[in-house]
Order: C-alpha cells, then structure tokens, then sequence
C-alpha cells in the first residue's frame, strides 16, 4: 500500500482564484493550529511497536514455549489415567490400600462397639446382682426369708411330730436304743429352735433399738435445726435495730448538720450585713469628710476675699489718709516736695499693683490646685470605690461559688450516705432474701427428698409385694404353713403393730420396764363396724338401709 499523507493546501484540481479566500483564512488558521496527518494502518502499527518496545521474535518464541507447556501438561493428563504405567499401578495399590484401611477400620469400630455392647451388658448383670444382693439383705425381706425359714421349720416339726405320733404307735415293737436316739434327735432340733427362737428375738430387739436411736437422732436434729433456726431469726432481728439505730443516728447527725448549716448560714448573712453596713457607713462618712472638706475650703475661700477685701478697704484708706496728708502737706512744702510725693506715689502704687498681681496669681494658682486636688480626690474617691465595689463582687462571686461548692459537697455527701444507706438496705434485703431462698430452698429439697423417698417406699412395696407373693405362690404349691408369711408381707415397713403412717407400720411400746408392744386391737369384726358408720359409697349406704332409688 503506497504510503500517503495530507497535509492543509490547496486541493488538486481547484483553481487559485476559487480558493484564495479559503488560503488566506486557512494560512491564518494554519499559524495557530498544529498539522494533522492522516496515516495507514500499517504504518500506524509499526509505530506503536516501536513505541512500546514490541519484539515480535520474542512474542513468537514465547507463545511457541507456552504452546509446548500446554502440550507437554496434556500428556502428562492423559498419561496420568493410564494403568498399565508404573504411577497408575503404584496410585491403584495406594487405593486399594486405602480401601482395605478403611474396611478394616469399619471392622474394628464393629468389633469395638459389639465389645461395648457386650461390656455393658455384664455390667448390668452385676448391678443387678448386687441390686439383688442388697435387695435380700433388707429388713423386710430378711423377716420374709426368716418367715419361709419358719414355714420350713413348722413343716419340719409337723413332721416330727408325725413322726412322733407314728413312733408312738408304734412304740411297742421298736427298739428302746432308737425311741432313744429318736428323742435325742427330737431333743436336738427343739433346742436349736429355742436357740433360733431367741436369736431371732435378740435381732428384733437390736433392730428395734436401732430404729429408736435412728428416731431419736432425727428428733435431735429437728432441735437443731429449730435452735439454728431461732438464732438466725435472732440474728436477723439484731442487724435489723442495729440498722434501724443507725439510721435514726444518722438522720440525727443529718438534722445536727442541718442546723449547724442553718446558723453557719445566718451568721454568713449578719457578717455581709455587717459588711454591706460598715462598708455604707465608711462611705457616708467618705461623703461627709468631703463635704466637710469642700465646706472649709468654701469658708477658706470666702474667709480669704473678706481678708483681702478688707486689706484693700484698709489700703483704701491709707491711701485716702496719705492723700489727705498729701493734701495737707502739698499746701506747705513746694513744687519739688509735690513732686518727690507723686514719685513716691507712683512708686508705692506701682509697687502696690505688683503685690496686688501676685496675690492674685497666688490665688489663682491656689484655686487651682484647689480644683485639682478636689478632682484627684474625688478620681482616688471613685477608683478606691471602684475597687471597693469590684472586691465586694470578687467576694460574692466567691462566696456564691464557696456556697455552690460547699451545697455540691453536701449534695455529694448527701449522695453517698443515701448511696451507703441504700447499700446497707439493699445488702440486708439481700441477706433476708437469701435466707428466705436458702429456706424455701431447704423446705422444697425436704418436700423433694419426702415425695422422692414416698415413692421409692412405694416403689419398694410393690417390689416387695411381687416378691413375697412369688414366695407364698411358692410355700403354697410346697404344702406349706404360709401364716408367717402373709404376717411377714403385710404392708408397711417395720414390724410394729401400729396403723400405716407414711409407709411406715410404727411400734408402740407400753410404758413399763417391760418393754413389751401394745396390741393391735383392729380385726375384721371392728373394720365391719367402721364400714357401717362411715361408709364412703353412698349408693351402698342407701342399698343398706333399704332404699331402692
């Protein structure tokens, strides 16, 4: 492409005389305005390359470089999925690896838990063992057992005494070494059940002295507890007046601060009364000395004109003498004596004049150092009221801000001490209500520890229950004598003969050296009775006494 450029001229092919107006307007613009130069795109290129530095064997080397890397990572993915090469078997043993841990992991972790499974439940068959091991070392079921250990003994003896009666019968044609040993044996076996008979007795009573000291620790406690509670309630009573005479103490010192702030304030307002007074009386008496000074110097002035009025009134007639005397002498001494005379008199006149003049100016600069000092005083009069005044307002500014501090430190203090009594308040409610808590807490857990122990002697009687009814099944289906059984599994825990109270059959002894339990007078003729006067289902009531409705 051949290379072109245009440049501002006139155009190929017009003529000068159309266009000399546009040269002359485009020379003009031409000074101002730089060339413009239209070039081609490949020339355009070339200089933008240069301008920047581009190396186009170097680009073409890079871009071969990059190709090759891209290349060589394609390869290296393809051959990275192969398995017939050394990495791809080396990948699939580490996978089959990996797979065989995670297989025998699974397998452990199973193993682990079917051992836990099997660790645990051992473990509930040991509790249940020693559940049952301490369930039959109860009292309760201790007597049970010892009731089905005399069904046992009664089944025995009723069989001896079979025995007996058939020996008896037959007492005749035995042999006398036998009914000997026979009796012997008989002998025996009631010696041991007097022996078991008293044993059991001893146990009983031991039992019975265990529950009676187990009872009198629990009312000894409950004495306790009613003695720490009664302190604590005397206690509380104490910090309560010492802190009700703390408060009237302090509500006292208050009042006596209150007070004692009142008549500091009243004793601050006489004192500026005082001031105000005293400073009012120092002026007047300011203003009297000024007056009493510009009186005399009135009086000292009006003194001095009638002084000097008179000086010249006497001047006058001593001059009306002299003149007299002039006249006098002027008829007898001659020209030359009259003249010697008005030379005098001029002298004396001009002398006369002089004094006169100076006297005046004497009084002129007397007057106005008169007026000066009148100025300066009355200047030295209103700075020292100035600075009087500016004290005075120096002095309640600071009193007013004495006043506003002191009032702060009250408010202050005043503060604290609602602060510390609020405190104290607060930290004595705290205490009641902690106490309250820490009782209402001790009377739930006591509620709590009571429902919980109602239901584990529920729990406990039911269990008791099936289990003596599993033994008396069993006595029943072994012929055997089960009274003591049933006498063993009535309800209630303990072996007294007393009504039901909380789960508890209590034992009431007589009040003698005997020790003996008092009777039970309830039978099935008295709970007829009961069941005829206080009957519960009213249409039973109504059947009873004949009513059909």
């Amino acid at each position: 492409m051949a290379e072109m450029e245009v440049k501002y001229g006139r155009r190929r092919g017009s003529s000068k005389k159309d266009s000399s107006a546009e040269e002359a307007s485009r020379r003009i613009q031409s000074a101002a305005l730089r060339q413009v130069a239209v070039l081609p795109k490949a020339k355009w290129l070339r200089i933008q390359e240069e301008l920047n530095h581009v190396n186009k064997d170097e680009e073409r080397i890079r871009e071969a470089a990059n190709q090759r890397k891209a290349l060589h990572q394609q390869s290296k993915d393809m051959v990275k999925l192969w398995s017939n090469t050394l990495a791809g078997q080396r990948q699939k043993r580490l996978e089959a690896k990996k797979i065989r841990e995670e297989i025998e992991e699974e397998e452990r972790k199973q193993t682990d838990i079917e051992e836990a499974k099997y660790r645990e439940q051992k473990r509930k068959e040991a509790i249940g063992r020693a559940k049952a091991q301490l369930y039959y070392q109860t009292d309760r079921v201790r007597g049970l057992h010892s009731a089905l250990l005399l069904t046992e003994v009664l089944k025995e003896r009723e069989a001896q005494i079979d025995l007996k009666q058939q020996m008896q019968t037959s007492s005749k044609d035995v042999d006398k070494e036998f009914v000997d040993l026979m009796k012997c044996r008989h002998e025996e076996a009631l010696r041991k059940d007097k022996e078991k008979g008293v044993q059991k007795k001893l146990e009983t009573l031991a039992v019975a002295e265990e529950q009676r000291k187990q009872i009198d620790d629990n009312e000894l406690k409950k004495v306790q507890l009613k003695i720490e509670d009664k302190k604590e309630g005397e206690e509380i009573q104490q910090c309560l007046e010492i802190y009700l005479q703390q408060q009237r103490l302090e509500e006292e010192r208050q009042v006596n601060q209150r007070r004692l702030l009142m008549h500091d304030h009243l004793e601050n307002l006489a004192k500026r009364d005082a001031i105000r007074a005293a400073g009012v009386q120092k002026q007047e008496q300011e203003e009297e000395q000024r007056k009493r000074f510009l009186a005399a110097k009135q009086k000292m002035l009006k003194l001095r004109k009638e002084k000097e009025t008179e000086l010249f009134m006497e001047g006058q007639r001593i001059r009306d003498r002299i003149a007299d005397k002039l006249t006098v002498k002027q008829q007898t001494q001659t020209v030359r004596e009259e003249e010697r005379i008005a030379q005098a008199v001029a002298e004396r006149d001009a002398k006369e004049a002089h004094e006169q003049r100076v006297k005046e100016e004497k009084m002129a600069a007397e007057l106005k150092s008169i007026t000066a000092h009148r100025e300066a005083v009355m200047q030295e009069k209103k700075q020292r009221d100035k600075i009087a005044q500016q004290a005075e307002q120096d002095t309640a500014q600071a009193r007013k801000e004495a006043d506003g501090i002191f009032s702060e430190k009250q408010k202050l203090k005043a503060e604290k001490i609602r602060q510390d009594g609020k405190a104290s308040l607060d930290y004595c409610v705290t205490q009641m209500v902690a106490k309250l808590a820490r009782s209402d807490g001790l009377k739930r857990e006591d509620r709590e520890l009571k429902a919980m122990n109602a239901e584990l002697l529920a729990e406990e009687e039911t269990e008791f229950q099936q289990y003596s009814r599993q033994v008396i099944n069993a006595a029943l289906d072994a012929e055997r004598n089960i009274v003591p059984l049933f006498k063993a599994a009535k309800e209630g825990m303990g072996g007294g003969a007393g009504p039901i109270c909380g789960g508890v059959r209590p034992s009431y002894l007589v009040q003698d050296g005997s020790g003996a339990q008092m009777p039970r007078y309830v039978s099935d003729l008295t709970q007829n009775v009961k069941e005829l006067n206080e009957t519960a289902d009213i249409q039973k009531a109504k059947r009873r006494l004949g009513f059909t409705w």
